[in-house]
C-alpha cells in the first residue's frame, strides 16, 4: 500500500529563512549578479542609520581578499528613512568576481566543502565560489542584523563580539573585557594576544594554510524574561542562530563544557539581596530564560577548508584527483565573522524581545 505524506503548512525550503516574528530570508549566490534579503515583521517607525550599516560592511570588508563595494540597494519597506512595517527588501550587487578561478572545480569534490553534500542532496552544486555555501551570503545577515541591532539599541541592549582564540593564541579571561579590543583589527581584548594571533595568521598565509578560531560574544542590558521554558529556550535559539554560520563547529554559553568538571557547590550562582548573582556561571540564562545578568557565549569555527596546498580528492565519477585551489582566499574567518555573530545574535534576540513584549501586553489587559 502506497504511503501518502501530507505536509500541513510546512515550508520545505525554509532553510533560507530564520526567525518568526522578525524573519529574514536571504537569496543569491557568491558569483550571481546579486545577493539580497527580505526582512519581514520589523516594527514600523524605526529610524534607520544607513551610515552605521555601511560602516559595519566596510569594516567587514577590510581584511577580505575579495574587495566588494557592498553598495546596498533598498527596494521596499522604508519611507523617509524609517521602517513602514512592510517587508524590507534589499539587494547587494556582486562586482568583484573572478569566476575563472573556479572552472577546474566543476567536477572535483573539494575536501571539507559543501559541494559533495549539495550534489548528493540536489543533484547539482554551484562550483562558482561555492554558491550559497560561500561566506558572501552572510552579508545579507549582517544587513538584517544591523536593522535588528538598531531596534534593540532603543532598549539599551548592546551586542559585542571578540576574537578570543586563533590557534594556540588564547585570551583566557573572557568574558572579562578591556578596552584594548578597540585598538586591533581582530577585536581581541588583549593587545599582546592579538599580536600572537596576527603572527599565526601571517604564518598561515606564508604556508598556504588556514586556521580555526573562537569568537566570544557579550550582550549587555538584556531584560529578564526572554526565552521560552521548553523548546524555544533562549540558549537553544542562540545556538541555532550561531551554528547556522558557515564553518561554525561548536557553541557554548556560560561556563559551557567546563560545567562537566564542576561540583554543584562550585557551579551554582548564589543570589544577593537585590536578586543579582555573586557569580555568572550560567551566562545570563536560567532554564532557557534570560535572568538579567550579563549574557555571554562562545562559538568555535573550523579552519577555512580552501587551502593553497595540493590536496588529494576524487571527482564526481570516483576517480582519484588532486585539488589545487586558485584565486583569493582568506586564512581565517576572523575578523570577518565577528559582524556575522553579532548579526545572528541580534536577529535571535529581537524575536525573543518581540515575544516578551507580547506577554507584557497580555498581562496589562488582564
Amino acid at each position: 500500500m502506497q504511503k501518502i505524506v501530507i505536509l500541513h503548512n510546512f515550508d520545505i525550503m525554509a532553510g533560507n529563512s530564520f526567525g518568526d516574528l522578525f524573519r529574514i530570508t536571504s537569496f543569491g549566490e557568491s558569483h550571481g549578479p546579486y545577493i539580497g534579503g527580505v526582512v519581514d515583521g520589523c516594527p514600523a517607525g524605526i529610524s534607520i542609520d544607513f551610515n552605521a550599516i555601511n560602516e559595519v560592511l566596510r569594516q567587514r570588508q577590510i581584511t577580505s581578499k575579495r574587495q566588494e563595494s557592498n553598495t546596498i540597494e533598498w527596494l521596499s519597506g522604508l519611507m523617509d528613512g524609517k521602517t513602514t512595517g512592510a517587508p524590507i527588501a534589499f539587494i547587494v550587487p556582486n562586482k568583484n568576481m573572478v569566476s575563472a578561478d573556479y572552472k577546474q572545480d566543476a567536477t572535483l569534490l573539494k575536501p571539507s566543502h559543501a559541494n559533495y553534500v549539495y550534489w548528493k542532496k540536489y543533484g547539482i552544486f554551484d562550483y562558482w565560489g561555492s554558491g550559497r555555501a560561500s561566506g558572501r551570503e552572510t552579508v545579507v545577515r549582517v544587513v538584517a542584523g544591523c536593522i535588528a541591532k538598531q531596534y534593540l539599541s532603543s532598549y539599551n541592549i548592546d551586542i559585542k563580539s571578540y576574537t578570543i582564540q586563533i590557534g594556540e593564541a588564547v585570551f583566557a579571561d573572557f568574558p572579562n573585557m578591556t578596552d584594548e579590543a578597540e585598538h586591533n583589527i581582530l577585536h581581541c581584548p588583549s593587545e599582546s594576544v592579538a599580536k600572537k594571533m596576527l603572527a599565526i595568521l601571517e604564518q598561515c598565509n606564508q604556508k598556504g594554510d588556514t586556521i580555526g578560531c573562537k569568537i566570544g560574544c557579550i550582550v549587555k542590558n538584556l531584560p529578564l524574561g526572554l526565552g521560552e521554558p521548553v523548546f524555544d529556550k533562549l540558549s537553544a535559539d542562540l545556538s541555532k542562530a550561531c551554528m547556522s554560520i558557515n564553518a561554525a563547529k561548536a557553541f557554548e554559553y556560560g561556563v559551557g563544557f567546563k560545567a562537566a568538571q564542576m561540583y554543584g557547590s562550585q557551579c551554582n550562582d548564589l543570589y544577593n539581596t537585590d536578586f543579582s548573582t555573586k557569580t555568572n556561571h550560567n551566562g545570563g540564562i536560567l532554564a532557557g530564560i534570560s535572568n538579567g545578568e550579563l549574557l555571554y557565549f562562545t562559538v568555535a569555527f573550523k579552519p577555512i577548508p580552501t587551502i593553497m596546498q595540493n590536496q588529494q580528492t576524487v571527482d564526481i565519477h570516483g576517480n582519484m584527483a588532486v585539488f589545487q585551489a586558485c584565486g583569493r582566499h582568506d586564512v581565517c574567518v576572523s575578523p570577518k565573522v565577528l559582524s556575522v555573530v553579532e548579526a545572528m545574535t541580534a536577529i535571535c534576540l529581537i524575536n525573543h524581545l518581540l515575544k516578551f513584549k507580547a506577554y507584557q501586553n497580555d498581562n496589562r489587559r488582564s
